[in-house]
């Protein structure tokens, strides 16, 4: 990370550096950051999950329609309130009912879950489609415009919503008995079975989970443009796994960290910013994003390859 910053410093100087930049980076965190956590989590318990960007544009939807509906031309203080507190409660019970179906198919029915996942995603994308013809849904109440766009003593809520979602999930991982048993699941589900824990219960809460995080990424995204159209923010997908791999999570499961994540979120994204003032086109990101993704896969690989082979040797010299 520290090598990145430095670098995109000496080739941009007077453009990276900058105020203005550092304020649009920490607005556009969030968003993936929040999916790419979600990520991390599937990928925990030796899973993953391909729907997290379909149930964000699902729920963006369904939060966008109750605001449309229900939000009167001239609507009173503490009414716009309750609509908005509603929109909220929807979003996520809708994006934790979507998580639960992905881990229902994954935990009760035995669907593979890059295959479970896969179809998930092409079903909320659909309905999501479906629901407004193909059309975009825009202009939101000022107040709710405010959780994408405010600040607090100068730092934009969204960022302070990602640090507050990250530190929970911090916790929930290291210090919840549920996170510990994802962490058992994802490095030998066999003898977390047999260590009494019901692997099916922890998978189905594990996508409960990643659903929930995607749903509040879909409010910071829908207030932060003041729209919705199925098929927005698209790109994150394979962001999301590549930060998710770059934090050192281990895809075959059993390992991750929340920290490891943050610093490959702000790796991709000090990039990506330097890609947007360089004005390098959308399909040259794509390009990089899958190399890099490539070759940290391949370079952990040769890692895990070299740890197999010195661990016999330094338990024959202990011996």
């Amino acid at each position: 990370m520290i090598v990145v910053v430095i670098i995109m410093s000496a080739s941009l100087p007077g453009k990276f550096l900058t105020l203005i930049n550092f304020q649009s980076m920490a607005v556009q965190i969030p968003e993936f950051g929040l999916l790419a956590i979600a990520m991390m989590i599937a990928m925990i318990t030796g899973g993953i999950d391909l729907s997290v960007v379909s149930i964000t544009n699902f729920t963006g939807v369904i939060s966008a329609l109750i605001l449309k509906t229900y939000v009167p031309g001239e609507a009173q203080s503490a009414s716009l309130f309750s609509i908005i507190l509603l929109t909220i409660i929807t979003a996520l019970a809708v994006s934790a009912f979507s998580g639960f179906v992905n881990g229902f198919l994954v935990a009760n029915v035995g669907v593979p879950p890059i295959l479970a996942t896969l179809g998930t995603q092409g079903l909320f994308l659909g309905l999501a489609i479906i629901i407004t013809e193909g059309h975009g849904i825009s202009t939101f109440p000022e107040k709710f415009l405010y959780i994408g766009s405010g600040k607090i003593g100068g730092i934009p809520v969204p960022l302070i919503i990602f640090i507050a979602s990250t530190l929970l999930v911090a916790l929930f991982l290291r210090k919840t008995a549920l996170g510990l048993k994802m962490y058992m699941v994802g490095s030998n589900p066999v003898a977390a079975r047999f260590s009494g824990i019901n692997n099916n219960n922890v998978l189905r809460m594990t996508y409960v989970v990643t659903g929930l995080l995607a749903g509040i990424s879909s409010l910071i995204m829908i207030s932060r443009v003041n729209s919705i159209r199925p098929g927005y923010g698209y790109a994150y997908l394979l962001q999301a796994i590549l930060v998710a791999v770059l934090g050192g999570t281990d895809p075959g499961g059993g390992y991750g960290s929340v920290l490891g994540v943050v610093l490959g979120i702000i790796i991709l994204q000090t990039l990506q910013s330097g890609f947007n003032i360089l004005a390098f086109s959308p399909f040259f990101r794509k390009f990089i994003w899958g190399l890099m993704l490539l070759l940290v896969m391949v370079i952990n690989f040769y890692i895990s390859i070299y740890q197999q082979r010195k661990r016999p040797r330094k338990i024959k010299t202990e011996t």
